[in-house]
């Protein structure tokens, strides 16, 4: 019985780990592509995906990015693993959200 919780515990951490590192990778590469589309202004904030996504080739991201006073949430499909695979293709699924913030700096 304690082998078993051990296996469980040892491939609960090595999931975990992907799983951050997978949202790490995600994120560099949302960021190469604004780059070469020299976007260079858009920040990515934040990068959300399903606790499995790591674990599959096809995975729909949902990118928080900002520009001066607006923040935007857009999907993004994930063609190929990050990690994984050596030719991943990205693309732009929609634009979930939009947030424009108004106010005097003072």
């Amino acid at each position: 019985m304690g082998r078993l919780i051990s296996l469980i515990f040892l491939a609960a951490l090595a999931y975990g780990g992907l799983y951050f590192y997978y949202g790490h990778v995600v994120r560099q590469a949302i960021d190469q592509q604004l780059e070469a589309r020299g976007l260079t202004a858009l920040e990515v904030q934040r990068v959300g995906y399903a606790p499995l996504a790591p674990l599959s080739t096809q995975a729909t991201i949902r990118a928080e990015v900002s520009y001066r006073g607006a923040d935007a949430t857009v999907t993004v499909r994930l063609h190929g693993h990050p990690i994984f695979s050596d030719e991943v293709r990205m693309e732009l699924d929609g634009l979930q959200n939009l947030r424009l913030r108004f106010g005097v700096n003072g």
